[in-house]
């Protein structure tokens, strides 16, 4: 996968957090700390799981 394909990743952790954040909340602290925290654990959760397909990709 080439790296420039990674970059829409970045537009889509931004809106699922918003909106997930924004579903929960009505203000507006609240909601960006949320969606921070969201998005840090969506980002980590990709990384985790690339992680994985780059090792069953070396070992196939």
């Amino acid at each position: 996968m080439s790296t420039v394909a990674l970059w829409y990743a970045l537009p889509l952790i931004v809106s699922v957090s918003l909106v997930c954040a924004a579903t929960r909340h009505e203000l507006m602290r609240p909601i960006m700390q949320h969606a921070v925290r969201f998005g840090a654990w969506v980002a980590a959760f990709m990384a985790v799981f690339m992680g994985l397909l780059a090792l069953l990709g070396r070992l196939a």
